[in-house]
């Protein structure tokens, strides 16, 4: 019953995630008076120089391999494909989402035992989607509550630019660490794809870190095509063997109601300074690997199923199929069988991994191959 409630509790708090405008869209009385702070905002302490040189402030890092979350696989799965040798494979950095939910505080301690837990649960969904083409490197940083994306107090983008800061302290520690010629994949969802998109603006647009990035998997976060991207150093991933690019993608099942959503993003600012109004999601199909393109359920190689009491997942293929919209949300047809996590409006957002598992490791392995020989 425990390991139940824990694997609810995960999914809730993904679920309410869809992005930093859910609070206006999704009960945002309710939600505030639930989850945002009533306390002020404290600048936290700033990290010792080289704390990330402790395997400690990691949940997943080549040196951790006794419970370490990104090399979990489903089971009965196997890889059928060569494996790349240790030479030749990527430094994946991989920032995992909210797992934080207490209102006493707007960020989390790096010693909360829940949080932790949460976040590998999380890891074990998504960043393993990674490790056949690279060795992941997941910190734990100190998030942003899940308050701070249901409110417009400015403590709510405070906590956040705090978070952000231990981002950037990992991030830079571990692109020293890694040898100089290394190819590089970075990824995310939710809250780490937030601070994934203004990591690529801050550290790799216009500098020769672009270079060995093989892709940027910028999932469950709304990415402007027209205002964002021209800042992230990055093109988009417009064919499936395109490298040093963006992916990006938001799932809902039909019939899909994203229109509150739409609503407050075009009321924000994109990294150029101009309006995101009426702009261009950047949509990723997963299965494809292109952009704004359809794809049949039996073109699905897996999608990741929990079993009955969520203590594992099993993949199944050709369940779930995939087409971007006009306005640039990915569609997957009717509801999945997947499990009841899913947000008002058919909004598949907690499952933006899990829908796909096992194209997107297809995904990372074709770009990878692609990067190497070029």
């Amino acid at each position: 019953m425990a390991r139940k409630f824990l694997y609810f509790v995960a999914g809730m708090v993904i679920l309410v995630l869809a992005g930093a405008f859910v609070f206006q869209v999704y009960g945002e009385e309710l939600m505030e008076v639930a989850f945002v702070p009533d306390t002020e905002f404290t600048a936290q302490e700033v990290l010792e120089n080289n704390v990330y040189a402790d395997t400690g402030m990691w949940l997943a890092r080549p040196e951790l391999v006794k419970g370490n979350p990104a090399l979990w696989l489903p089971t009965g799965y196997e890889d059928t494909d060569e494996v790349f040798p240790d030479s030749n494979k990527a430094a994946v950095f991989f920032i995992h989402p909210t797992s934080f939910l207490t209102k006493d505080r707007w960020n989390a301690p790096l010693n909360d035992k829940e949080s932790q837990a949460r976040a590998r649960i999380f890891l074990r969904g998504q960043a393993s989607a990674f490790n056949a083409i690279g060795e992941v490197w997941a910190p734990r940083y100190r998030q942003a509550t899940l308050g701070a994306f249901l409110t417009t107090k400015p403590e709510g983008q405070q906590a956040l630019d705090a978070a952000y800061q231990d981002v950037l302290a990992a991030f830079d520690y571990f692109v020293a660490e890694i040898p100089s010629d290394q190819p590089i994949i970075l990824a995310g969802h939710s809250q780490g794809s937030l601070h994934l998109t203004n990591l690529l603006k801050d550290r790799v647009a216009g500098t020769p870190l672009a270079n060995r990035i093989v892709a940027a998997y910028v999932v469950g976060w709304p990415v402007s095509a027209d205002t964002d991207i021209p800042e992230m150093g990055l093109d988009i991933c417009e064919g499936p063997d395109q490298t040093r690019c963006i992916l990006s993608w938001q799932s809902f099942a039909e019939p899909a109601d994203y229109k509150r959503i739409v609503k407050v993003y075009d009321t924000t600012i994109g990294f150029n300074g101009e309006p995101r109004k009426d702009s261009a999601l950047l949509c990723t199909n997963p299965i494809n690997g292109d952009i704004n393109s359809s794809a049949p359920a039996t073109a699905n190689l897996g999608t990741l199923v929990p079993n009955d009491d969520l203590s594992d997942a099993s993949l199944v293929a050709g369940s779930v199929p995939a087409k971007c919209d006009n306005r640039g949300f990915l569609l997957i047809g009717d509801p999945p069988e997947i499990g009841p996590y899913a947000l008002p409006g058919n909004n598949y957002h907690v499952y933006d991994y899990s829908l796909f598992w096992a194209n997107i490791r297809a995904d990372a392995r074709r770009r990878m191959t692609a990067f190497l020989a070029r």
